[in-house]
């Protein structure tokens, strides 16, 4: 179960720390603002995709977002300070462009650095019946 809600953690995250590291990186921006950007949109999506699945069980949109925020919160923001922690310091990773191999290599490394460091923090929150236990009583 803890290898599951952190692979659906990463999905989210990674859709929205791919989107930002893009925007940024293909605006010029800088390391900080491009990292701001790639954190926002990871919670988003996160988020969405957690509540996508509770509004199919038949929830309102209100306690859904209060669902997605107990199932998701620790496991995003944990996810977001490895794997951003990762792609600071790989020498050059931040300022390598799009088209480079050491973008996307350190960014897949840095995924899968974050996966592994969340997958035993989800299995503690599931095992206290918070994270993703929470959001586990909507999906049938």
């Amino acid at each position: 179960m803890a290898a599951s809600a952190t692979l659906h953690c990463l999905t989210g995250c990674a859709v929205g720390e791919i989107l930002g590291m893009v925007i940024g990186t293909a605006l010029g921006w800088n390391a900080a603002a491009t990292i701001v950007l790639a954190v926002a949109l990871a919670f988003f999506f996160g988020y969405a995709f957690s509540m996508r699945g509770v509004l199919r069980a038949g929830v309102g949109f209100k306690q859904a977002l209060k669902v997605a925020l107990a199932a998701d919160t620790v496991s995003i923001a944990v996810m977001e300070i490895v794997d951003n922690g990762v792609m600071v310091a790989v020498p050059g990773a931040m300022e390598a462009g799009l088209g480079t191999v050491l973008f996307w290599g350190a960014l897949a490394f840095a995924f899968l650095v974050a996966f592994l460091i969340t997958m035993p923090v989800n299995k503690w929150l599931i095992g206290r019946g918070r994270g993703h236990a929470v959001a586990h009583a909507y999906h049938h």
